[in-house]
């Protein structure tokens, strides 16, 4: 393993580690105004949901590493504090980088990138038409992490209002994450789509408490066969199978080495009991 001081690398090394490696990250396409009235879009990885009760987003403009400069994202919410964070989807990624650009303060980056302004509800930023979700927000509190260049300020903000096209809605009235098709940043150039196999689903274990790892035992535990990923779902049953049920599966593969090929098939295929009736002896 590589180790790391922070204090020992440049902050543009370090930012490229920390952005590396911490992802994939939501896209905050913030939409504000300024004292004047002039409107400004600015997409930022640094980003996500904190809390429903009350709701609550949190996006960070850094300054420049370059400059040190604020971006003008920052600058627009201390004058005007409200927000409408715009979710990126795929069909609008190579028009959201755009407004990225160091255009200067003042340029309209609606008319820059040909996103079409909608008008909010609740604040006065515009909303992004092309967004599958929009986000209106008042700024509760602005925390300016330094002065310095790659400084963070964390920008904390209240849901006010939510718009979400029904294009991308199940029949349960919910967002299906198949449908809505989110993008979201890695490191340096790289962005990846939440879309197609690279979507799958792990049961959250809310109500049921597994019997864990560190009960298997260890001929299944440290199986050179069984991934971390193997042993996860096996320690996630919520309790053994019966001793009957183990004889029923016991001498149909008679070495180990089938038992655990045979167990890793059927753990693929979502049979989590069966394989642990296979493995166990």
């Amino acid at each position: 393993m590589k180790t790391i001081l922070p204090a020992d690398v440049t902050v543009p090394k370090l930012h490229h580690y920390l952005s590396g490696s911490i992802g994939p990250r939501p896209i905050a396409f913030a939409s504000t105004i300024d004292k004047e009235g002039r409107r400004n879009l600015a997409p930022f990885s640094f980003f996500n949901v904190f809390s429903a009760n009350p709701p609550i987003l949190v996006f960070s403009p850094s300054r420049s590493g370059r400059t040190g400069e604020t971006k003008h994202t920052h600058d627009n919410v201390k004058e005007v504090p409200e927000v409408v964070i715009n979710i990126v989807n795929y069909s609008m990624v190579h028009q959201m980088s755009l407004a990225s650009s160091p255009f200067p303060k003042g340029v309209d980056e609606f008319l820059k990138t040909g996103f079409t302004p909608l008008e909010s509800h609740t604040v006065a930023p515009f909303r992004v038409k092309e967004s599958p979700v929009q986000i209106e927000c008042e700024v509760l509190e602005i925390k300016e992490l330094g002065d310095q260049g790659g400084a963070g300020n964390l920008i904390i903000c209240k849901v006010k209002c939510l718009h979400i096209n029904e294009a991308v809605l199940d029949a349960n009235d919910e967002i299906d994450q198949t449908k809505i098709d989110q993008v979201a940043r890695m490191g340096g150039n790289w962005y990846c789509r939440a879309h197609g196999e690279a979507l799958f689903e792990v049961q959250k274990p809310i109500t049921t408490i597994g019997i864990g790892i560190d009960s298997l035992p260890d001929h299944i535990r440290y199986s050179n066969k069984l991934t971390g990923n193997h042993l996860g779902r096996l320690g996630n049953l919520e309790g053994f199978p019966t001793d009957e049920e183990v004889r029923e599966m016991k001498n149909i593969y008679p070495s180990l080495e089938e038992k655990e090929t045979a167990a890793i098939e059927l753990i693929e295929n979502g049979k989590i009991k069966e394989a642990l009736c296979v493995l166990l002896k």
